[in-house]
């Protein structure tokens, strides 16, 4: 929910005083979780934020995130993009594209995610500017989000929206927001200087840890204490995460594997969205989508693909449903399919040491490695529809 500090009279969408008028963002009509939120906009000039009373500063503008609880945003040109028609598209795009559309996953979209890793990062410590980046992170995600990466062959990587990102913001309303407060987008891209929101693979990092938080408590692996506990442990060394308890760590790496295999790498999932990939080579192929579309909101686009007078486009959409199973064929299967696999390795800081946790736990190193190996691979997949 969103909260504004200055009370308004009803009906009034503006603060009287021109000259506060000039520098405020407003937050009106905060809503619960999920809700559209309206921004009033009214010009200002970041430099300007250094002559308002301190009182005014802290009490802003509230966020509350299910995950990190309520979260004060003083930094105008926060608002200022999340009223962008670029991040607000982000409501429409959810977090495990079709499985989520259909009722297979919860409904996360990206929008909570991108809120949510930019809270993660601020209340690290972060810069305004690896803030503003960590909102921005999945901006360029496609409809049904990594469904196109099954579109483009590109299954393992899962790196399409990344690939596009640039051109992608350039054509958006972002670079000009940006602008506005001082900001040269072109800096926010570049992910290699914010070292707290990404690092490569198996390391922890905010992008990494939010989704991950989200996911297994929608999926029942992880309860809300369980969630407070890892993030009291969670610490920035050499402007990275890292956390300070093996206990934790050890429940970071095993419950990221249960995550991988209930939802991301999962059987099913993985199935459907190489159905869903098919519908969509098709139905850019038959001109019945096109690349733009890419750039819209899920349920816009199924009901787009629904809605096509195209026969077998309506014979492929009717295998994508929450009933149909999938089988491991070897023998004759209807397609053959790999994915990304994901696992986490977290850093661990103890007294004046940082290392790996496979470094400290060997059992747990097995275990990652024999889970990367059996799952690493073509996937044979029969379909039995429901």
């Amino acid at each position: 929910m969103l909260i504004m500090w200055l009370q308004l009279a009803p009906g009034q969408t503006a603060i009287s005083s021109p000259y506060l008028r000039s520098l405020f963002y407003l937050a009106i009509s905060g809503q619960d979780h999920g809700s559209e939120i309206g921004w009033k906009v009214v010009q200002f000039k970041r430099s300007w934020a250094r002559y308002l009373p301190e009182k005014l500063l802290k009490t802003m503008l509230r966020y509350h995130d299910r995950l990190y609880g309520t979260v004060v945003i003083k930094e105008p040109v926060i608002p200022a993009l999340i009223e962008t028609a670029a991040v607000q598209r982000l409501r429409g795009v959810l977090q495990h594209g079709i499985t989520g559309l259909i009722g297979i996953t919860k409904p996360t979209t990206r929008f909570e995610h991108s809120l949510g890793t930019m809270i993660l990062v601020k209340r690290m410590g972060a810069s305004l500017e690896e803030q503003i980046a960590a909102l921005l992170h999945d901006v360029s995600h496609t409809v049904f989000s990594h469904v196109v990466d099954y579109v483009y062959h590109n299954h393992n990587n899962q790196s399409f929206h990344d690939e596009h990102k640039v051109r992608y913001i350039a054509k958006t309303d972002l670079p000009e927001v940006l602008a506005r407060f001082g900001f040269d987008w072109h800096d926010i891209l570049d992910e290699t200087r914010f070292t707290m929101l990404e690092q490569p693979a198996p390391a922890l990092c905010g992008d990494r840890v939010d989704y991950f938080l989200r996911d297994s408590l929608d999926l029942g692996l992880a309860t809300k204490k369980e969630v407070d506990w890892m993030l009291s442990h969670l610490r920035v060394y050499q402007d990275r995460f890292v956390v300070d308890d093996l206990d934790v760590a050890c429940w970071l790496g095993d419950t990221y594997i249960e995550a991988d295999k209930a939802s991301w790498a999962n059987f099913r999932e993985v199935g459907i969205y190489e159905l869903t990939a098919r519908v969509i080579r098709w139905a850019l192929r038959q001109g019945v989508l096109d690349e733009t579309d890419l750039w819209g909101q899920d349920r816009v686009v199924w009901q787009k693909l629904q809605a096509a007078d195209d026969p077998d486009l309506r014979i492929m959409l009717a295998t994508i449903t929450p009933d149909t199973q999938f089988v491991w064929d070897e023998q004759m299967p209807d397609f053959r399919v790999s994915t990304k696999i994901r696992t986490i390795d977290p850093d661990v800081i103890l007294a004046d040491n940082c290392a790996p946790l496979s470094n400290y736990d060997p059992a747990f190193a097995q275990r990652r490695s024999k889970y990367l190996n059996d799952k690493t691979g073509m996937w044979p997949m029969k379909v039995l529809s429901g």
